[in-house]
């Protein structure tokens, strides 16, 4: 199961804001409670009024996809739709954000909702790799739709700690540097300018009690 809770409104106006053709992708997957198609047009309408309180129209699209975190059902969900749009607001988890910002590296994907439990399967049968650790302030939004806690092994939050060697971690050479990818992501959506906003450390008391059986 993954339980996310929706960001407020301002924040996701925030992230939007330097746009007007915008995307706003549903999961019917997994998350609780479901964030689908009614909640996406739901989203669009609220974001819509917000808007002209702040003197910004916005042209949104709605749509939504059976399983976010699958690549290739996203694909051929959501390439055709994408075309034209400026950016694209996910109602996934943490790792459905990610699979958009994968898939769609040239726009920015940002997250309306803050993941606080989740499990994940990966495009590689038998393969799991953790993407988002449920820190309950997710922070994508600056980083490329990558997340530093998860991909980062040393789980930092203001850049690369300078140890990576050909792109790869030096605790385990065989996994990428998640700063690196951060890094590459933002240098092509130009904005490497996200660098350089300082992260303050994690409010551990936002991350969700982990219990199993």
């Amino acid at each position: 199961m993954i339980v996310t809770t929706q960001k407020p409104l301002d924040e996701i106006l925030d992230f939007i804001s330097p746009y007007t053709n915008v995307l706003i992708a549903g999961c019917d997957g997994c998350t609780q409670p479901p964030r689908g198609l009614r909640e996406a047009k739901t989203l669009s309408q609220l974001l819509e009024l917000g808007g002209k309180l702040r003197n910004k129209d916005f042209n949104f699209k709605t749509t939504t996809t059976a399983k976010q975190c699958d690549y290739y059902l996203t694909t051929s969900a959501l390439k055709p739709q994408i075309e034209e749009m400026e950016a694209v607001l996910s109602l996934a988890c943490g790792i459905g954000v990610q699979t958009l910002a994968e898939l769609f590296t040239e726009i920015p994907a940002f997250p309306v909702q803050n993941t606080h439990f989740m499990g994940a399967e990966e495009r590689e049968a038998g393969i799991l790799e953790e993407r988002c650790v449920g820190c309950g302030d997710c922070l994508i939004a600056l980083t490329g739709g990558i997340c530093p806690v998860a991909r980062c092994s040393k789980g930092l939050l203001n850049g690369a700690c300078g140890g990576s060697k050909d792109g790869k971690c030096e605790l385990n050479s065989e996994r990428d540097c998640g700063w690196i990818l951060i890094y590459e992501q933002l240098k092509k959506q130009g904005k490497l300018q996200n660098l350089k906003e300082f992260r303050p450390p994690r409010d551990y008391q936002l991350s969700a009690w982990r219990v199993t059986t």
